[in-house]
C-alpha cells in the first residue's frame, strides 16, 4: 500500500511589513518560540545559521514522549517572498514546509503549506487518523498564536480552502 501524502495549509494576516516579517520567519532563532514546550523543541545546529538554498538544520525533539533528532534542509530560496524546508531525516516519510509571504502594503499575508506523510504504510494511515494529524494541527495552532504574540494581534485568519496556497513549479526561477 502506496503512503498517502497530507496537506496541511493556513494563512495568516501579520500587520507589519513583508521585509520584516519574513526576517523574522527566516531565522532559525525564532523557531523554539514559534515551536509548542511539549515538543521539547532544541535547535543543535550552532546560531546563527545563515539561510540559503542548501542550508541544513539539526534539531532535537520528542513526538509522542519519543526523543530524536530532526534534520531539514533549506531546497528552495528567495528572499523576501518564499523559502521550502525539507526533511532529510527524521519522524516522517515525507514533510516539505512552504513558506511564502504577500506584500500587502503595511501587512504581510503569510501561507503556511505542510506536504508530509507518515512512514509504515497502513500502520503510518492508522497512526494519522488516530493522532498525527491533530497533532500536526496543534503545532500550527501553536505556531499561529505565537506569530500573533510576537508581531501583533492576526485580524484576517482565513481557512486554506478560502485563500488557496498557489505553488510555484520547482523549476520556476522567476
Amino acid at each position: 500500500m502506496a503512503t498517502r501524502t497530507h496537506r496541511l495549509e493556513r494563512v495568516q494576516t501579520i500587520h507589519r511589513g513583508s521585509d520584516e516579517v519574513f526576517a523574522f520567519f527566516a531565522d532559525a532563532a525564532n523557531l523554539e518560540r514559534l515551536t509548542p514546550p511539549f515538543l521539547r523543541f532544541r535547535i543543535l545546529t550552532a546560531l546563527p545559521i545563515p539561510m540559503s538554498a542548501g542550508t541544513r538544520i539539526e534539531y532535537s525533539l520528542r513526538l509522542f514522549g519519543l526523543p530524536f533528532t530532526w534534520r531539514t534542509l533549506i531546497t528552495q530560496w528567495e528572499p523576501g517572498v518564499s523559502f521550502v524546508d525539507e526533511q532529510e531525516s527524521g519522524p516522517y516519510a515525507l514533510w516539505r514546509h512552504t513558506h511564502r509571504f504577500e506584500s500587502q502594503g503595511a501587512k504581510t499575508i503569510m501561507h503556511d503549506l505542510v506536504e508530509y506523510a507518515e512512514p509504515f504504510g497502513p500502520l503510518g494511515s492508522v497512526a494519522h487518523g488516530l493522532v498525527v494529524k491533530r497533532t500536526v494541527e496543534r503545532i500550527f495552532d501553536f505556531r499561529r498564536e505565537a506569530t500573533a504574540r510576537l508581531l501583533g494581534p492576526d485580524t484576517a485568519t482565513a481557512p486554506a480552502e478560502l485563500k488557496p496556497f498557489r505553488q510555484r513549479p520547482a523549476n520556476d526561477v522567476r
